[in-house]
């Protein structure tokens, strides 16, 4: 059996479809934030997410010196902020960008967000080019009145409720 390409993978998980993030951090090392769907809950006790993130990121550094983050899971309407966080903006350009508060990590919490989860880092597995970060919640912040936001097929796709 033949060895699966970059390609392949990469085709066969754009068939995935996943919540889009922004992952902001600050701290000693500064402000920093990016995109992100490769987020995904570890277990309930302790509250963990896993968020992964690939080390030859400009951002890398900051968060590997922070270790605290807060992930952001984007509503309906935010395709423009995820593609700002998911360039080469400058960071200071990302983040005038929406409103921003601060949680109990000291990380900026998007206005608007479908749910903030707040974390502390306890934990980072190296797996070929990214870094897992194990991340134990310390606060959340609901939006039970937004509308989630979905990648999948390369594209962005809102989640609307059913009318009952």
């Amino acid at each position: 059996m033949s060895a699966l390409s970059q390609q392949q993978f990469r085709d066969a998980m754009a068939r995935l479809g996943a919540a889009v993030n922004i992952i902001t951090t600050d701290g000693p090392a500064g402000m920093a934030g990016f995109t992100a769907s490769a987020v995904c809950s570890v277990t309930d006790s302790p509250p963990t997410l896993l968020v992964c993130l690939n080390r030859a990121a400009s951002v890398w550094p900051v968060f590997s010196e922070n270790r605290q983050l807060c992930v952001n899971t984007l509503a309906a309407g935010h395709e423009s902020l995820s593609n700002l966080f998911g360039g080469k903006t400058p960071m200071a350009e990302r983040f005038t960008a929406a409103e921003w508060r601060y949680g109990a990590s000291g990380c900026p919490r998007l206005e608007g967000a479908v749910v903030s989860f707040d974390c502390r880092v306890s934990q980072t597995v190296s797996v070929g080019t990214h870094d897992i970060l194990f991340c134990e919640v310390t606060d959340i912040a609901r939006n039970d009145d937004a509308h989630g936001l979905v990648w999948f097929d390369r594209g962005y796709h809102p989640l609307m409720r059913p009318a009952c």
